[in-house]
């Protein structure tokens, strides 16, 4: 037997794939709602590759209460960079939407771009903040100042958070990254 060759699907899943089967018992509307989730993440990443490309570029967009464009022109006017990946360890990293570190006031500026419509917590700029903190030596917290937006529904809500908020989440990326490694090499051995 000769199979079909695939080349273009290589590293590609399918909506409906074998690996995650639940769709199997979905009835026609939960599939349709769930496919709309889908198309919609998929524009969310589009979104978000357009303001990062738009940041990059200092390409300011019209001074409108639209999401996108009070993201990009805050960005730009703060001076950030898009896309910024934060590491500590291999169970700890990720990439802030946009981050700002403005070293005379000692001050750390995260913004994120949120395209669901779902209510949503400072949670995850708190452990980009910790992730800055750790990555780029900053073991006191109280030094600096911080600034948390989220930019969802035409809206900003701003966090400023206490320096112990973030210091926890510094203390549990340490803590969590020791107890994995040692959970690791237990494994390997």
């Amino acid at each position: 037997m000769r199979f079909h060759k695939h080349s273009a699907l290589e590293g590609k899943h399918s909506f409906m794939a074998p690996s995650t089967p639940s769709w199997l018992r979905y009835d026609d509307d939960k599939l349709t709602r769930r496919f709309m989730e889908h198309l919609a993440a998929i524009r969310g990443t589009e979104e978000h590759d357009f303001a990062a490309r738009a940041i990059k570029l200092r390409h300011r967009m019209a001074d409108e209460p639209k999401t996108v464009n009070m993201y990009v022109n805050d960005c730009i006017g703060w001076r950030m960079h898009p896309e910024v990946p934060l590491f500590w360890s291999d169970f700890c990293f990720g990439t802030a939407d946009a981050i700002g570190f403005y070293e005379k006031d000692m001050l750390l500026r995260i913004s994120d771009l949120k395209n669901g419509k779902s209510p949503t917590t400072f949670d995850q700029l708190v452990v980009y903040a910790a992730l800055f903190c750790l990555e780029y030596e900053f073991p006191k917290p109280w030094e600096l100042e911080f600034e948390l937006r989220i930019y969802q529904s035409n809206r900003i809500k701003l966090h400023i958070p206490e320096p112990d908020e973030v210091f926890h989440a510094m203390d549990r990326i340490l803590t969590g990254t020791r107890l994995l490694e040692e959970l690791r090499l237990e494994q390997l051995s």
